[in-house]
């Protein structure tokens, strides 16, 4: 009878994945559902045959170059991979996948919340509910930015960007993007083509980040480009908090350049940034784009069809 392959499961991944994963491997699991350390990735390499990881665990040049033979793939349970450097796995002779498809919908639905509620004053409308401290109301009380045909920029037209302006359309939205190359007619559905990010931020009330983070994009949205965009604009982030300089972000609301922000993500994680907090037009949550029942079951089988393809001498679906 032939072994099943180890397969390290670092985070508490899906009830459904961990037992369909439990049905075809011999699966080590990390019950404390803490991230795998450095050390930790390293020490399981010589155990297992493959891993499926999230983002919080960290494949640097570094890690990959002390991981034992054994380790053959890395199937990540994320569609980023900016966790991972995929030139030193490469080099290592190791197999890597991502998730893409299955979690644009769940990730727009998450960019549609915080471009609503930075608008329409979530944040301080919840505290005052909360606290008992509504006690009066006037027509210019929690006067917010309409989104119903305000011009949304759109950084980053690939699948989630694209699932984004779709069901910004029912707000009948005029959709502007800026992306590496056109979409075609049929994808692009009338929105206006930015051939640069320059041109689009002047046009945007709402600008939303759909892109990866690479060397490329680190800080794509500075104090400059902070700057170029409309008074009173509202910035919304759901990709990477690479993205964003955080410095520049907070000038930008305490000198009400722009009117509010939309955050699912940050530069340190988990924690976010603490000044944030004091600003009730900064709307937050804590990197849950992709968290709901449905799309967490579909990135675990989405990894595991990706396993099953490798160790059946087959090419994965989603290799990097």
């Amino acid at each position: 009878m032939t072994e099943k392959p180890v397969l390290w499961l670092p985070r508490r991944v899906s009830d459904a994945t961990v037992e369909r994963a439990c049905r075809d491997y011999e699966v080590i699991l990390n019950d404390d559902d803490t991230p795998g350390t450095p050390d930790e990735i390293i020490a399981m390499s010589a155990k297992v045959d493959a891993m499926m990881p999230c983002h919080s665990e960290h494949f640097s040049a570094d890690v990959v170059s002390r991981l034992d033979p054994r380790l053959k793939i890395v199937a990540n349970h994320s569609v980023g991979v900016d966790h991972c450097d995929l030139q030193a796995l490469a080099a290592k002779g190791i197999v890597v996948t991502n998730t893409p498809d299955v979690l644009s919908d769940a990730t727009a639905e998450l960019a549609m919340l915080l471009m609503l509620g930075a608008a329409r004053h979530a944040v301080r409308g919840d505290r005052l509910m909360r606290t008992g401290a509504w006690d009066s109301w006037s027509p210019s009380f929690m006067v917010g930015k309409q989104v119903t045909g305000a011009r949304l920029g759109i950084v980053g037209m690939g699948r989630v960007g694209r699932a984004f302006a779709e069901k910004a359309r029912g707000f009948d939205m005029d959709i502007h993007y800026f992306n590496r190359t056109r979409l075609s007619p049929y994808q692009e559905l009338g929105a206006t083509y930015h051939e640069s990010i320059e041109s689009l931020l002047p046009v945007a009330d709402f600008l939303s980040l759909h892109c990866p983070a690479t060397s490329d994009t680190t800080n794509l949205i500075n104090a400059e480009r902070m700057a170029a965009m409309r008074d009173g604009a509202i910035l919304v982030n759901t990709a990477r908090g690479a993205l964003v300089d955080e410095d520049a972000l907070l000038q930008a609301i305490k000198s009400e350049k722009l009117a509010a922000a939309g955050l699912d993500c940050f530069k340190t994680e988990p924690g976010g940034n603490p000044k944030f907090a004091d600003h009730e037009n900064i709307f937050m949550l804590p990197h849950i784009g992709s968290a709901t029942t449905k799309t967490r079951d579909a990135m675990g089988f989405r990894a595991l069809d990706n396993l099953d393809a490798f160790f059946a001498g087959k090419k994965p679906r989603d290799l990097l």
